[in-house]
């Protein structure tokens, strides 16, 4: 063992799981508590943005500084999530979901209550050490709680629909709050579902046979300074361009931290994350296609939000359930297949569902200043809800499958890590092309001058995030079953 390690506090005594699984009620609110969490934590990375321009005027935040409130969220919360999953597996994935919502759900006050620009800071970095505690062990949770194949695979299913319906949900509710409301109930309306899950999780939720151990100091340090440089790189990048000097800096911050991490890992008896995961080659496919689904899907997030809002005028509301057509599909296709894939495999949803991925953001690299919502942006939605649908559950079975109990709580930790990287790569090079593209104003005059520009820079962003969801593929040949 390093001597670079930090003995748990917990006791080494460990609570032994009950050989047959707990009864069906018990497990379905055991899901409906996980994915409640699941929720909280994926919404709070859009429900933010709407209320973004009331943030501003109420606390008057900088242009500048108001990046900083969605930033500081996904800087905290992506580059913890290593370290969340693997101080799930050692001191209990029941008690950390349930710490971890906590401290998220009180953050969630504060933000609230906030009077100035710096209380709402804090307050989100705190959520996202709160997310980033919690949310690891929302599918390591799912793993040992459903042990009948066909059963789990469902439970991954619905937990696949939330996590990609909740950003698009969160566009919705963000836009609902503010209209309705004010700003601050973006941030109160976590505080009685989270109040909910502290109470309910002890109580519905197994605790898995913990593996007492040390927690590896210096892959915590080298894994958390790494993803924060890497991730922070590409907000920085988004911003003031990628030959910045600072912004090379954290990238090449990343990969020397990011490589001692590894270096680290190959010699410690008890690694913050099992290189055996990313070894075999079929997870490590899953984990590649993952992070470029998810840096094509924020990516058209953002700038179909701003063709919406600003090229069409749709007010905030309007805009969000626009998204509507994008969540539906991504939920019917996560609820379908489940029931799939025990009869077909994953690798013919691997194949057929990149099609639709490509197709739908093929359909918005045509954006122009005539691009009508019903004809332009809709069916591009609609296909890549069914393509993102499709993917999700099969990849993420892929992922999960042969991994062993101890180990489920970092493959999970490694999921959400891809996709939170993945996401801040495809809209900071998503930015970067639109940037390029409005640099060069229209010969149009006055207002259809200015939504031809917004067109041809979505246009190029959009061309981008295509490049992106083309380069993920299938992770391996094969016919693979649920885990």
């Amino acid at each position: 063992m390093s001597e670079n390690t930090l003995t748990s506090s917990a006791p080494t005594r460990t609570k032994t799981p009950v050989d047959s699984p707990p009864p069906t009620r018990r497990r379905q609110l055991a899901l409906a508590v996980i994915l409640a969490c699941q929720l909280m934590v994926i919404l709070d990375a859009t429900v933010v943005t709407i209320a973004l321009p009331g943030i501003q005027h109420a606390l008057g935040f900088s242009s500048a500084g108001l990046s900083w409130v969605m930033n500081i969220y996904s800087l905290t919360f992506g580059g913890l999530l290593l370290l969340g999953g693997r101080a799930g597996d050692i001191f209990g994935r029941r008690r950390l979901l349930a710490w971890g919502i906590a401290l998220f759900t009180l953050a969630s006050l504060a933000g609230g209550l906030a009077t100035d620009p710096t209380e709402l800071l804090v307050a989100r970095v705190a959520q996202g050490v709160g997310a980033a505690v919690a949310a690891p062990s929302t599918l390591a949770l799912i793993v040992s709680t459903f042990r009948d194949p066909v059963e789990r695979a469902r439970a991954i299913g619905l937990f696949s629909a939330m996590s990609a319906s909740g950003a698009t949900v969160g566009l919705i509710v963000g836009g609902l709050l503010t209209s309705w409301l004010s700003w601050r109930w973006v941030m109160f309306i976590n505080v009685p579902f989270g109040v909910l899950v502290t109470v309910l999780a002890p109580r519905v939720i197994e605790e898995p046979e913990r593996r007492p151990g040390r927690l590896d100091l210096a892959g915590a340090l080298t894994a958390t300074g790494g993803m924060v440089s890497l991730v922070y790189g590409f907000i920085r990048a988004a911003t003031v361009g990628w030959n910045d000097s600072f912004t090379l800096s954290c990238f090449a911050a990343a990969a020397v931290l990011l490589t001692v991490f590894v270096l680290v890992e190959r010699r410690v008896d008890q690694p913050l994350l099992p290189l055996s995961l990313l070894t075999d080659k079929v997870r490590a496919g899953g984990y590649a296609a993952m992070a470029l689904l998810a840096a094509a899907m924020f990516g058209m997030f953002f700038f179909v939000t701003q063709y919406l809002q600003t090229g069409l005028g749709m007010s905030p509301m309007k805009a969000g359930f626009a998204f509507l057509p994008l969540a539906v599909p991504i939920f019917a296709g996560a609820r379908l297949a489940p029931r799939l894939v025990p009869k077909w495999g994953t690798r013919p949803f691997l194949l057929a569902a990149p099609v639709l991925l490509i197709s739908g953001m093929g359909l918005l690299t045509q954006v122009n200043p005539d691009t009508a919502y019903v004809s332009g942006v809709l069916p591009s939605l609609v296909l890549f809800g069914l393509g993102a649908g499709f993917t999700m559950v099969p990849l993420s079975l892929t992922i999960l499958a042969s991994v062993r109990p101890e180990e489920s709580g970092a493959a999970s930790g490694t999921l959400q890590t891809m996709q939170q990287a993945g996401g801040s790569l495809g809209t900071a090079v998503g930015i970067t092309a639109f940037t390029h593209a409005t640099s060069h104003p229209s010969a149009l005059p006055g207002a259809a001058g200015l939504h031809a520009t917004l067109a041809h820079g979505v246009s190029l962003a959009m061309t981008c995030s295509l490049g992106l969801a083309a380069g993920r593929r299938a992770p391996a040949p094969g016919r693979h079953r649920p885990p």
